[in-house]
């Protein structure tokens, strides 16, 4: 198993609407960096847990977790002219995009912020902490430890 960060705008899905979509899933959809990409592709596996990190808003930082249930398939959405995510490049033959599934397990008792996370240095790997702004990162286990237990603190 693995441990993953995938952040989301929640003025466009947050974690309160992963757990309220049907059956608390949801295809993590509208990837569109290459490396990010690659990770879902490539890496990310059923049973991989992520923590779910709200961006681009007011209270920034990791507010849930979830569990991958489906691996990576093609992303509907780039074949879709009315999607946002659509892409005239791709092809059902050469698709360049892909989504994986995703469950809500639970919110953390509390949010832990960029911030906190910036500010503890028991927390050493995580690409946040160095500026990362991939919308998909790798969490090693010892980070998400750190972080899952700051919540509960």
């Amino acid at each position: 198993m693995a441990y993953w960060l995938f952040k989301t705008e929640p003025d466009a899905f947050s974690i309160d609407d992963l757990k309220n979509a049907q059956n608390q899933t949801t295809l993590w959809e509208g990837v569109r960096n290459y490396q990010a990409r690659n990770f879902m592709r490539d890496e990310v596996k059923v049973g991989d847990l992520v923590m779910i990190y709200h961006s681009s808003c007011k209270l920034v930082g990791v507010v849930g977790i979830a569990v991958v249930t489906k691996a990576a398939y093609q992303d509907p959405t780039q074949f879709d002219l009315s999607s946002d995510y659509y892409d005239a490049k791709a092809t059902s033959d050469n698709p360049r995009w892909v989504v994986v599934e995703v469950t809500y397990q639970s919110h953390l008792d509390s949010l832990v912020s960029l911030k906190e996370i910036k500010a503890n240095p028991r927390i050493t790997d995580i690409a946040l902490k160095k500026g990362g702004r991939l919308s998909i990162m790798p969490v090693t286990k010892s980070d998400w430890q750190i972080i899952t237990h700051m919540a509960e603190e």
